[in-house]
């Protein structure tokens, strides 16, 4: 009977110990940029080294990653399109919103380049001629933050596109299924510069049209592309708001700022991504 005695609190001594180092689990929703770009691969797992905690990315468009966050179905959300980023914190979804990285956008195209927009500093300018001389053009069409930017420069050139158009291409993909598509037909873009560089090997039959070699030579302040980081308002539902709040102090501490400053370097010559929380600019 004592033998058996033992065994059971052994037995139950050990459950307790594997429950107590079972990793928590934090819901990620972000954009398809900084899972393609493979950034996220390349330092959350140190996040979840400190915290024992399992990260779940859910790689969307930013306007999906934002529903998931209102519906309560991520714990926090990493995002890039300012604007709605505020309205979600004023609407009462996000507790705040913090920053945390930029790149920019470029407007990539067939080597042949069609619609001549090749050294054009502006991009709603180098909008304005692919729809003049309807060279196809790919578009996400998913309500991501890349479409929203996309959707503005159409509108800033005067523009309208015809989804029905035979040149203009609205796909509903991610930015890696588009660059993709636009590779394979010929195709101009838009496209963070993130994404572009860590698929290019790829893409042989594109080069970037509008915007330079690095985001030091892109004239247009347009194409600016900053990401924010906002922890869902726990109210919300199930949300694990200690692991959101952790991750958010994670990615803008000084530590991660410098992985996200030095990521890509080795491989193309320049960041993917530049760091920009306020720890970062205040150290």
């Amino acid at each position: 009977m004592r033998r058996w005695l033992f065994a059971l609190f052994t037995f139950a001594l050990v459950a307790a110990a594997c429950s107590d180092s079972a990793p928590a689990v934090l819901n990620l929703a972000t954009t398809t940029s900084t899972n393609d770009s493979g950034l996220l691969d390349a330092i959350v797992s140190d996040f979840e080294e400190q915290h024992n905690a399992s990260v779940q990315v859910i790689a969307v468009g930013t306007g999906q990653a934002i529903a998931l966050g209102e519906a309560g179905d991520a714990d926090v959300i990493l995002v890039h399109s300012r604007s709605r980023e505020d309205a979600f914190v004023e609407a009462g979804h996000g507790t705040a919103r913090y920053d945390v990285m930029y790149n920019d956008f470029i407007i990539v195209g067939p080597t042949g380049d069609p619609a001549a927009i090749q050294g054009i500093p502006i991009a709603s300018e180098g909008m304005a001629a692919i729809a003049a001389a309807e060279s196809t053009f790919a578009s996400r069409g998913d309500d991501s933050g890349t479409h929203s930017k996309e959707l503005s420069l159409w509108s800033t050139a005067g523009v309208e596109p015809d989804p029905d158009s035979e040149w203009y291409k609205s796909l509903g993909q991610g930015m890696g299924a588009t660059l993709n598509f636009a590779n394979e037909v010929g195709a101009y873009t838009l496209t963070d510069r993130g994404t572009y560089l860590s698929q290019s090997a790829a893409l042989a039959a594109l080069a970037v049209m509008v915007g330079g070699t690095s985001i030091d030579e892109n004239a247009d302040s347009a194409l600016l592309n900053p990401y924010g980081i906002i922890p869902v308002d726990p109210e919300k539902g199930d949300i694990n708001a200690e692991l959101a709040s952790d991750f958010a102090e994670w990615i803008t501490s000084i530590e991660t700022q410098e992985q996200i400053s030095v990521y890509g370097v080795d491989t193309y010559g320049q960041p993917l991504f530049y760091p920009e929380s306020e720890a970062w600019r205040s150290r």
